[in-house]
Protein backbone atom coordinates (compact mmCIF):
# COMPACT_ATOMS: atom_id res chain seq x y z
CA UNK A 1 0.00 0.00 0.00
CA UNK A 2 1.62 3.49 -0.65
CA UNK A 3 1.33 6.30 1.40
CA UNK A 4 -0.07 8.83 -1.06
CA UNK A 5 -3.50 10.68 -0.92
CA UNK A 6 -5.89 10.27 -3.89
CA UNK A 7 -7.02 13.33 -5.20
CA UNK A 8 -10.68 13.15 -7.13
CA UNK A 9 -11.84 16.01 -9.54
CA UNK A 10 -15.56 16.59 -8.47
CA UNK A 11 -17.34 16.94 -11.61
CA UNK A 12 -20.10 18.55 -9.68
CA UNK A 13 -23.06 14.86 -11.08
CA UNK A 14 -23.50 12.33 -8.86
CA UNK A 15 -23.89 10.13 -12.01
CA UNK A 16 -27.72 10.55 -12.24
CA UNK A 17 -28.91 9.36 -15.49
CA UNK A 18 -30.79 12.72 -17.48
CA UNK A 19 -33.22 10.29 -18.65
CA UNK A 20 -35.19 6.60 -17.70
CA UNK A 21 -35.82 4.06 -20.06
CA UNK A 22 -39.86 3.54 -20.30
CA UNK A 23 -41.77 1.06 -22.89
CA UNK A 24 -42.86 2.92 -26.01
CA UNK A 25 -46.33 1.36 -25.24
CA UNK A 26 -46.93 3.09 -21.94
CA UNK A 27 -46.01 6.66 -22.90
CA UNK A 28 -49.90 8.69 -23.40
CA UNK A 29 -50.29 12.32 -24.59
CA UNK A 30 -49.17 14.86 -22.04
CA UNK A 31 -45.95 13.10 -21.08
CA UNK A 32 -42.39 13.60 -22.01
CA UNK A 33 -39.71 11.44 -24.34
CA UNK A 34 -36.52 12.11 -26.14
CA UNK A 35 -36.90 12.75 -29.53
CA UNK A 36 -33.87 13.13 -31.75
CA UNK A 37 -31.96 14.14 -28.55
CA UNK A 38 -34.20 16.91 -27.18
CA UNK A 39 -36.52 16.37 -24.26
CA UNK A 40 -40.06 17.08 -25.74
CA UNK A 41 -43.53 17.02 -24.68
CA UNK A 42 -46.01 14.05 -26.60
CA UNK A 43 -49.53 15.89 -28.19
CA UNK A 44 -50.32 13.08 -30.16
CA UNK A 45 -49.53 9.46 -29.97
CA UNK A 46 -51.28 6.59 -32.39
CA UNK A 47 -50.97 2.82 -32.29
CA UNK A 48 -50.66 0.75 -35.41
CA UNK A 49 -52.23 -2.63 -35.46
CA UNK A 50 -49.16 -5.46 -35.47
CA UNK A 51 -48.54 -6.42 -38.65
CA UNK A 52 -47.35 -9.68 -40.80
CA UNK A 53 -43.91 -9.96 -38.94
CA UNK A 54 -44.72 -8.77 -35.42
CA UNK A 55 -44.62 -5.66 -33.68
CA UNK A 56 -47.03 -2.78 -33.10
CA UNK A 57 -45.53 0.61 -33.63
CA UNK A 58 -46.43 3.86 -31.84
CA UNK A 59 -46.16 7.24 -33.64
CA UNK A 60 -45.31 10.02 -31.25
CA UNK A 61 -45.75 13.51 -32.25
CA UNK A 62 -44.29 15.82 -29.84
CA UNK A 63 -42.89 19.71 -29.40
CA UNK A 64 -39.59 20.18 -27.76
CA UNK A 65 -40.02 21.69 -24.49
CA UNK A 66 -37.18 24.41 -24.57
CA UNK A 67 -37.43 25.78 -28.43
CA UNK A 68 -41.10 24.62 -29.33
CA UNK A 69 -40.43 22.64 -32.70
CA UNK A 70 -42.75 19.88 -33.70
CA UNK A 71 -40.59 16.29 -33.94
CA UNK A 72 -41.85 13.22 -34.93
CA UNK A 73 -40.93 9.41 -33.69
CA UNK A 74 -42.19 5.93 -34.75
CA UNK A 75 -40.99 3.46 -32.35
CA UNK A 76 -42.20 -0.13 -31.79
CA UNK A 77 -44.07 -0.54 -28.82
CA UNK A 78 -42.62 -3.12 -27.12
CA UNK A 79 -39.17 -0.83 -27.56
CA UNK A 80 -38.22 0.97 -24.45
CA UNK A 81 -38.03 5.19 -25.34
CA UNK A 82 -35.90 7.32 -23.39
CA UNK A 83 -38.15 9.84 -20.85
CA UNK A 84 -36.23 12.72 -19.58
CA UNK A 85 -36.65 13.69 -15.92
CA UNK A 86 -38.10 17.26 -15.97
CA UNK A 87 -38.27 19.28 -13.08
CA UNK A 88 -40.33 22.07 -12.62
CA UNK A 89 -38.95 24.74 -9.62
CA UNK A 90 -40.32 28.68 -8.85
CA UNK A 91 -37.48 30.86 -7.83
CA UNK A 92 -38.67 34.64 -7.14
CA UNK A 93 -37.34 37.29 -9.69
CA UNK A 94 -34.59 39.76 -7.99
CA UNK A 95 -33.28 41.57 -11.10
CA UNK A 96 -33.09 41.60 -14.96
CA UNK A 97 -29.44 42.43 -15.98
CA UNK A 98 -28.60 44.49 -19.07
CA UNK A 99 -27.41 41.66 -21.11
CA UNK A 100 -30.86 38.97 -21.20
CA UNK A 101 -29.73 37.57 -17.46
CA UNK A 102 -31.97 37.27 -14.70
CA UNK A 103 -31.00 37.17 -11.34
CA UNK A 104 -33.36 34.91 -9.06
CA UNK A 105 -33.79 33.93 -5.63
CA UNK A 106 -33.10 29.78 -4.69
CA UNK A 107 -35.10 28.34 -1.95
CA UNK A 108 -31.91 28.27 0.47
CA UNK A 109 -31.73 31.94 0.06
CA UNK A 110 -28.83 32.12 -2.92
CA UNK A 111 -29.09 33.73 -6.19
CA UNK A 112 -29.14 31.95 -9.38
CA UNK A 113 -27.63 34.15 -11.89
CA UNK A 114 -26.84 31.69 -14.94
CA UNK A 115 -30.64 32.33 -16.89
CA UNK A 116 -31.21 33.80 -19.61
CA UNK A 117 -34.85 35.99 -20.16
CA UNK A 118 -36.97 33.51 -22.31
CA UNK A 119 -37.31 33.65 -25.69
CA UNK A 120 -41.55 33.54 -26.11
CA UNK A 121 -42.45 37.67 -26.63
CA UNK A 122 -45.46 37.54 -24.38
CA UNK A 123 -44.07 36.01 -21.55
CA UNK A 124 -40.84 38.23 -21.94
CA UNK A 125 -43.09 41.06 -22.35
CA UNK A 126 -44.70 40.02 -18.92
CA UNK A 127 -41.79 39.83 -17.13
CA UNK A 128 -40.26 43.30 -18.31
CA UNK A 129 -43.62 45.17 -17.67
CA UNK A 130 -44.09 43.35 -14.14
CA UNK A 131 -40.61 44.35 -13.16
CA UNK A 132 -41.07 47.90 -14.32
CA UNK A 133 -43.60 48.21 -11.75
CA UNK A 134 -41.81 46.51 -9.30
CA UNK A 135 -44.23 43.93 -8.67
CA UNK A 136 -43.23 40.19 -6.41
CA UNK A 137 -42.93 37.47 -8.73
CA UNK A 138 -42.25 34.48 -9.42
CA UNK A 139 -40.69 32.39 -12.13
CA UNK A 140 -41.33 28.57 -13.48
CA UNK A 141 -37.45 27.22 -14.37
CA UNK A 142 -38.25 23.65 -16.73
CA UNK A 143 -35.15 21.77 -16.36
CA UNK A 144 -34.17 19.03 -18.50
CA UNK A 145 -31.50 17.08 -19.61
CA UNK A 146 -28.66 20.13 -18.39
CA UNK A 147 -30.67 22.86 -19.64
CA UNK A 148 -32.94 25.41 -18.12
CA UNK A 149 -35.38 27.71 -19.22
CA UNK A 150 -37.99 30.07 -17.78
CA UNK A 151 -41.35 28.72 -18.72
CA UNK A 152 -44.25 30.38 -16.31
CA UNK A 153 -45.13 33.33 -14.18
CA UNK A 154 -46.54 33.70 -10.96
CA UNK A 155 -47.49 37.85 -9.84
CA UNK A 156 -47.37 37.84 -5.88
CA UNK A 157 -48.24 41.34 -5.30
CA UNK A 158 -46.69 44.59 -4.84
CA UNK A 159 -43.43 44.99 -3.05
Amino acid sequence: MSDEEHHFESKGDAGASKTYPQQAGTIRKNGYIVIKGRPCKVVEVSTSKTGKHGHAKCHFVAIDIFNGKKLEDIVPSSHNCDVPHVNRTDYQLIDISEDGFVSLLTDNGNTKDDLRLPTDENLLAQIKDGFAEGKDMVVSVMSAMGEEQICGLKDIGPK
